[in-house]
């Protein structure tokens, strides 16, 4: 006989909530994957058909892989415990401390959310106004910053560039520090991008314009970067690498 069961699925993406929509939901999410009872892999546990684990690897070239099931759980990545988010029922490894080119910027350490529904990363102001300071004081004279809709900050060189490997060489890796042991490195191709116009800008957005108080990890720092969800050890890990191709443990892909 053939078993059919029934999911409820979809993307978040604009939410309002509150009392008839009055306030803007701060994330948005991916294919309802949330840590709610209705999210899709907590309805996959709920029919006995993968435990409450699932992946996502982003590729810098598009397109991308879901991953479900505790196969995909393994030694190799770095893990933080997930906490209970002040903000909202989220995603977070807790409070994270901000270095640049693993020098503290002395800013006290801020509640971090994983947003796989925001296309940027997002800096709650004290953490952002440090970020810009120090990127900029380490940047050489041959960028200057220029005006491009694209996005806030940006730089144009003495040529135009074709990708952020034209670039980064200018830039220093961030690294958002968990715990003594536990820390995601943010390198320049994970909070860069380069226009249509050919100039470089800067991917990490001002929290306190959406009125945040929080910093918000989004898509352009998880790009070739495997994420994973343990809700059932209560952990979130990362591992860096190529998101070109899968491995044995795809679900789907997308383009």
């Amino acid at each position: 006989s053939l078993l059919v069961t029934e999911f409820s699925s979809c993307c978040g993406y604009d939410q309002q909530v509150g009392k008839n929509g009055a306030v803007q939901a701060a994330t948005d999410g991916l294919l309802g994957l949330g840590r709610g009872s209705v999210s899709l892999v907590s309805q996959l546990k709920q029919h006995d058909i993968t435990k409450n684990v699932f992946a996502h690897c982003l590729s810098t070239n598009g397109g991308g892989f879901l991953y479900f099931g505790e196969d995909i759980v393994s030694t190799s990545w770095s893990r933080a415990t997930m906490a209970r988010s002040t903000s909202g029922n989220y995603y977070s490894p807790a409070a994270g401390t901000l270095y640049f080119d693993k020098r503290p910027l002395g800013v006290k350490p801020t509640e971090v959310v994983f947003d796989s529904g925001s296309t940027y990363t997002y800096f709650a102001a004290q953490p952002y106004q440090a970020t810009v300071s120090a990127i900029q004081a380490g940047l050489s004279k041959s960028l200057t910053k220029v005006c491009d809709p694209s996005l806030p900050l940006c730089w144009k060189g003495q040529k135009v560039f074709k990708s952020v490997s034209d670039i980064k060489k200018e830039f220093k890796s961030l690294f958002m520090r968990f715990s003594k042991n536990t820390a995601m490195e943010i390198a320049p191709e994970n909070y860069l991008i380069v226009t249509k116009n050919g100039n470089v800008c800067l991917g990490i957005l001002d929290g306190s314009v959406a009125k945040l108080n929080f910093n918000i990890i989004g898509d352009i720092t998880m790009q070739d970067q495997l994420v994973i969800y343990d809700n059932e050890k209560g952990q979130l890990g990362w591992a860096r690498g190529s998101c070109s191709r899968g491995t044995k443990y795809i679900i789907c892909s997308f383009t």
